[in-house]
């Protein structure tokens, strides 16, 4: 077996969820999901991940565009001089009209959102079909990879986009996405070695870090199990 003459540049990538929003109004009826801001608890979240992160050299940072992914990611770089560019392909995964499910199954079809993404035609929530999310957040994850200028890369993105990009680095696929929970504001730090603009080893070094409860004792609802709770309440 050869050995390279020389290693490999390893990389790191931030990837971060935004903090904590409320999809619906005091009725629970929903909001547009493109608009809504942070929560004021949202905005401690995000500044506390900004607090872990303070001492990184970041290079590059990405977020989605959306204000609640631009929003964390300006509190975690809390005033370093380094622009943060938006990339629409990482936006969140778009859901159809929640009036439009049926009754009988509209908990199921909320609270299991990610069960079933990796079956030929599933659409999140009846919208967006999976297939076609996934092929634009890869697109947009291959030409960060390919960039020469970052050492340490900040993503700002969303629950499903993570989870689609952390399946990318175990090889599990879309079937996989059920499996990763993306608490608001949480961290996943993936290291990569690269070389001619590709990936060619890669894992996970942390895993839904959220710094301001690190160990989530009264946390036990998942991501989606609380949407339809706030959606039902």
């Amino acid at each position: 077996m050869s050995v390279r003459a020389e290693p490999l540049a390893r990389r790191r990538i931030y990837l971060v969820r935004h903090a904590e929003v409320s999809y619906f109004d005091a009725q629970g009826q929903p909001l547009d999901p493109r608009q809504v801001p942070l929560t004021e608890r949202g905005r401690q979240q995000a500044a506390s991940a900004g607090s872990l992160l303070a001492d990184i050299r970041f290079d590059l940072a990405v977020c989605s565009g959306l204000p609640r992914t631009e929003g964390t990611a300006r509190q975690i770089l809390n005033g370093r001089d380094l622009p943060l560019h938006a990339d629409p392909r990482l936006q969140e995964i778009r859901g159809g009209r929640l009036r439009e499910i049926p009754r009988e199954i509209r908990e199921h079809t909320i609270a299991y959102a990610y069960d079933g993404a990796e079956q030929p035609g599933a659409r999140f929530i009846g919208g967006e079909p999976w297939s076609e999310f996934a092929m634009r957040v890869n697109q947009a994850w291959e030409q960060l990879i390919a960039r020469d200028d970052w050492q340490n890369l900040l993503i700002v993105a969303h629950d499903a986009v993570n989870r689609v990009l952390l399946g990318q680095i175990i090889g599990c696929g879309l079937g996989g996405l059920k499996s990763f929970e993306q608490d608001p504001a949480c961290i996943n730090i993936i290291e990569a070695d690269i070389d001619a603009a590709t990936i060619q080893r890669a894992f996970i070094r942390t895993l839904n870090l959220t710094a301001y409860d690190l160990i989530r004792p009264n946390q036990q609802l998942t991501v989606m199990e609380k949407v339809w709770r706030d959606y039902r309440s």
